[in-house]
């Protein structure tokens, strides 16, 4: 894959950073930076879709309410551990 130049300026302490783990893990500081770049943009775009398909889901006006998703959380790690709820809350039908 080819590659273009590309510069910036980091703080000399983020720099010191980046260049002992690059020697770390035997890499060069570009490629170190490049990873992280490329790992960021990634989850971005992960978290942009998930919030994308979120909203959905939220359009469709289906929940589950708060009083049975404490009741789940509060059974967690019990004997009697609840199974995941379901949703109980729908669109108004008017």
């Amino acid at each position: 894959m080819s590659t273009v130049p590309f510069s910036l300026r980091l703080n000399p302490d983020v720099k010191e950073r980046l260049d002992t783990e690059a020697k770390r893990i035997d890499r060069s500081s570009s490629w170190l930076a490049t990873q992280a770049i490329e790992a960021m943009l990634d989850a971005r775009t992960a978290k942009e879709e998930a919030i994308r398909l979120a909203l959905i889901e939220a359009e469709k006006g289906e929940f589950i309410s708060s009083e049975a998703m404490h009741r789940w959380i509060d059974s967690w790690g019990t004997e009697n551990e609840l199974p995941e709820p379901e949703i109980d809350i729908f669109p108004s039908r008017s």
